[in-house]
């Protein structure tokens, strides 16, 4: 049964940083392309960054270049999102995934953790 737990949100203030990590279970984490999701109140999941297999981090969205990066321990089935110079519109539930599109194709979500970016 594939799954997913994030932990590591909390509250930030604008310009600082948080590392967010997640533990996966239930398939080959180390041969899997892995993603972290975000979500926004009342919208739909959206891919924030996704990393190949070997640690590649591939594709950040626009809005994060830059400030995001993404890494993974295959050793322990974990990846982390390192986000830096974080924004108010960063505040969301982050949740990671394998990476898949389209994203509704995904199955497996674990409860995420919300991160919230406020002074």
């Amino acid at each position: 049964q594939v799954q997913f737990v994030e932990s590591g949100g909390g509250l930030v203030q604008p310009g600082g940083s948080l590392r967010i990590s997640c533990v996966a279970s239930g398939f080959t984490f180390g041969a899997t392309y892995m993603g972290w999701y975000r979500q926004f109140p009342g919208k739909e999941r959206e891919l924030v960054a996704h990393i190949s297999p070997r640690g590649d981090l591939l594709n950040p969205v626009d809005s994060v270049k830059g400030r995001f990066t993404v890494a993974r321990d295959n050793t322990k089935n974990m990846v982390y999102l390192q986000m830096s110079n974080l924004k108010p519109e960063d505040t969301a539930v982050y949740f990671c995934n394998r990476y898949w599109i389209p994203i509704s194709s995904l199955s497996g979500w674990g409860r995420g953790t919300q991160v919230t970016v406020s002074s």
